[in-house]
């Protein structure tokens, strides 16, 4: 059984989880996302529960290691956690989820102390191929609150059996188990090659509850990246222009 632990999540577009915890009481974090804490929380930094779990999380791109925060106190006390980008926190009660909800790797926030967070890969070829952020998921399991994040608007879909959807494999942000998922590819030279979306697509069959989101962060950072290209390629022909504008003033003054 998980620590049952309350929670309040403050703010809009860049949001925060506040978690309260009795004494003796705890919540499971990745590693960076803690943003304040009271006295009586202590800090316990591990691998999760074991090396093979810290080197797994390694291996697909995460911390090795995950940290925890425990009331050692007398009396409650809270500690708060962010993501890094604009978006949303979404709660997941795991008792009336099944007690297994799928996510992204990088969508995981926090949980309540007793639940368990392992790293989970697709099982079509297809998928671990060319899955890209859907490749590699984390799966959490207990009875208890576990949060994740939610990058710009959150979209939340309850999926009937035979139902498909298919999104853009960056998009997605956690589903229930009972969720067939997999890889398809877009198809057409056309699409491939001009359509900006990629070529793939995870393909979505329900039943069950999916969460997506509007605004992935690989999104977000290429769109950033390629304004910061364009801004330096403008700063760069300023500089020439400038510098033809001084060899030609010297000439005309002869300087």
């Amino acid at each position: 059984m998980a620590d049952v632990i309350e929670y309040k999540i403050y703010g809009d577009d860049l949001q925060l989880v506040e978690v309260e915890l009795d004494p003796g009481e705890g919540v499971r974090a990745e590693a960076g996302t803690m943003t304040f804490m009271q006295d009586g929380i202590d800090m316990q930094t591990g691998t999760g529960g074991g090396l093979m779990r810290g080197l797994k999380r390694m291996v697909t791109g995460e911390s090795f290691f995950i940290t925890s925060f425990i009331n050692s106190g007398q009396v409650k006390s809270r500690v708060a956690f962010a993501a890094p980008y604009p978006g949303k926190v979404v709660p997941l009660d795991l008792s009336s989820l099944g007690g297994r909800f799928l996510c992204q790797k990088d969508s995981f926030l926090c949980a309540a102390q007793g639940i368990e967070i392992e790293v989970e890969f697709t099982k079509r070829l297809g998928a671990g191929f060319f899955g890209g952020e859907g490749f590699i998921l984390q799966r959490l399991e207990g009875s208890g609150l576990a949060f994740v994040h939610a990058g710009g608007t959150i979209i939340e879909k309850d999926m009937v059996a035979g139902e498909t959807l298919r999104v853009d494999t960056g998009c997605l942000v956690a589903f229930a188990p009972s969720v067939d998922y997999d890889i398809q590819f877009i198809g057409g030279f056309t699409n491939a090659l001009f359509g900006g979306e990629g070529l793939f697509l995870a393909r979505l069959t329900g039943p069950g509850k999916v969460y997506l989101q509007s605004l992935p962060f690989s999104r977000l950072a290429d769109r950033i990246h390629a304004a910061g290209r364009r801004n330096q390629q403008v700063g760069e022909r300023k500089g020439v222009a400038g510098l033809g504008g001084d060899i030609l003033g010297n000439i005309l003054s002869g300087g």
